[in-house]
């Protein structure tokens, strides 16, 4: 949790704005302010001729809640944003959505805290959790915090992770008798939670337990090690840590943490956690127009804390609309588009942008829907020579530009107001 006298600000008030202007650069919008679909009840599958087609009830929040057997606290919290969040995909391909409420701290901290959440729903691919952590950090580094540890582990799919936790469950029993009674009940049903207190609690046992990333398949570590890229070609620098965990009910795959250091102690302390949340996700899933079924919508959070003192009504800042789109071409441009994006925030330019979109036609279509007379434009080739085209759309020419040299470039030529 972020405390404020580790931050500029003076008040949550201040530090809340300062984050949501930041998500917002990013394209995250309101969870609220996306509007309330219909809740379908039940949905007919698609079944193939002949074959009978089958009812699906979309549970509700709290009956999903009261399913989950081994979530913390502080991760059902998550329950009721994920079905809102799928909930709004059910017009589009996929979502950046902010929510704030009043917090479940994760630290077991009797501090009052309110709780900024960030997702990313409907893209399954490793941008949508470098994207998080990204805009997480930023809001760290502009509240001031100069030291920020991420911390970074996979548990890979439900059946990788379910093989983790019955050795996990294996390996507990072994030490059984050095586990605290109020624990060992615990064993045999939920390994994974007993493990993740015995973390917290320093057990001696922990540092020799099983790994979650040593249960990864082939295509999982490609995954993960595609997130790992994002953030090397980024420059954030990472540690991967087998102790960051979280229950079975919600996550798969990528679970991070970001903390600060205490100047005076050097103790970590956290300020952001997220992961991906397919599992959870999947329970809410239905396809555009509540027909047929799907296997689960892919969806990512972080979520990032902060102490309430004074002020707490954030203060909305207004933007001026963008006369730039900034589109990417290929997997090494996708990648490094993160920097691009960090490096106009922090020149204070704004640009429109579909960071989640692969394809360069569907890009071009969102440019021509915000008529913007400039497009910044990455290809591979650009990606690697670490230049970015700017075309001028109105007569189609364009001009390579060196990265470094870019946010003078389009102050100088005008292409955005100084």
């Amino acid at each position: 949790m972020f405390r404020l006298k580790d931050t500029q600000h003076q008040n949550t008030a201040e530090f809340l704005s300062s984050a949501i202007n930041i998500a917002e650069y990013y394209g995250f919008s309101s969870l609220e302010e996306v509007g309330k679909l219909p809740q379908i009840k039940a949905v007919d599958a698609v079944g193939a001729p002949g074959k009978q087609i089958e009812k699906r009830k979309i549970p509700s929040a709290a009956e999903c809640e009261s399913e989950m057997t081994f979530a913390r606290r502080d991760e059902r919290a998550l329950v009721g944003a994920a079905k809102r969040c799928v909930s709004s995909l059910r017009d589009t391909g996929s979502r950046l959505l902010w929510r704030q409420f009043s917090g479940v701290s994760r630290e077991r901290s009797n501090v009052p805290s309110v709780v900024l959440e960030l997702h990313v729903v409907g893209s399954s691919g490793a941008i949508a959790e470098a994207l998080l952590i990204i805009v997480a950090d930023a809001i760290a580094a502009q509240a001031g915090v100069k030291q920020r540890v991420l911390s970074i582990n996979s548990i890979g799919s439900t059946d990788s992770s379910n093989r983790y936790v019955r050795d996990i469950g294996a390996y507990l029993r072994k030490h059984i008798e050095s586990i605290s009674p109020t624990l060992r009940p615990r064993v045999s049903d939920d390994p994974l939670g007993v493990l993740i207190q015995l973390i917290e609690r320093g057990h001696p046992a922990t540092p020799r337990a099983p790994q979650s990333m040593e249960y990864l398949t082939e295509d999982e570590r490609r995954k993960f090690w595609d997130l790992l890229e994002y953030l090397e070609v980024f420059g954030m620098p990472y540690e991967l840590n087998p102790h960051v965990l979280g229950s079975r009910d919600c996550w798969v795959h990528s679970i991070f943490e970001i903390a600060g250091v205490d100047e005076e102690t050097g103790a970590r302390i956290l300020l952001a956690y997220g992961g991906r949340y397919d599992p959870l996700a999947a329970r809410f899933s239905v396809p555009p127009g509540g027909t047929g079924l799907v296997d689960g919508v892919p969806a990512a959070v972080i979520s990032i804390a902060c102490e309430i003192r004074g002020k707490t009504i954030s203060k909305h800042v207004e933007r001026a609309a963008p006369s730039l789109y900034f589109a990417h071409l290929g997997p090494e441009a996708r990648r490094r588009s993160l920097g691009v994006m960090e490096t106009l925030r922090k020149a204070q330019i704004p640009v429109y942008q579909s960071l989640l979109q692969e394809r360069i036609g569907d890009q071009m279509e969102e440019a021509k829907r915000y008529s913007v007379p400039y497009i910044l434009l990455m290809g591979h080739k650009e990606a690697m020579e670490g230049t970015i085209l700017v075309r001028d759309v109105a007569t189609n020419s364009q001009n390579a530009v060196e990265l470094p040299e870019l946010t003078n470039y389009l102050k100088r030529h005008r292409v955005v107001a100084t």
